[in-house]
């Protein structure tokens, strides 16, 4: 029986890597294939969705089910009551996608939900919140 070397995450491949490591493990420091850089991951275009919705259980519940189900992704989400306590507004970070527009759509049939705005990644709520997770 033929055997392959073991990966050793410490000097590329056991037995005959040239020594280098990557953090991923792979030999010669090169990259996984699904792996992307901070930069790349920078340059995804995102928006931010600013929803006014009536405030009972289970709204937020239904808004981001209607993306899981739909397999989009949502990056960052934020609820807080307005005013009374009557509505509350959900900010949702999102990735720009061919389908933003259709998802908008539909959350905006959704019963509960009284407007939806669309701004861009650079949106006060979540550029602020970012400085609470810093380490």
């Amino acid at each position: 029986m033929k055997t392959t070397p073991m990966l050793d995450v410490r000097e590329g491949l056991a037995g005959g890597g040239e020594g280098r490591s990557h953090p991923l493990g792979l030999p010669g420091g090169r990259p996984a294939m699904n792996a992307i850089t901070q930069n790349e991951r920078q340059a995804l275009a995102r928006a931010v969705l600013e929803i006014d919705v009536n405030n009972h259980a289970g709204v937020m519940s239904h808004v981001v089910g209607l993306f899981s189900r739909r397999a989009y992704n949502v990056e960052g989400i934020l609820v807080m009551p307005v005013g009374g306590g009557d509505t509350s507004r959900i900010w949702l970070m999102v990735n720009e996608d061919v389908r933003l527009p259709q998802m908008i759509k539909q959350v905006e049939k959704l019963e509960d939900v009284l407007a939806v705005r669309r701004h861009g990644a650079d949106h006060a709520v979540f550029e602020r919140m970012e400085e609470f997770f810093r380490a």
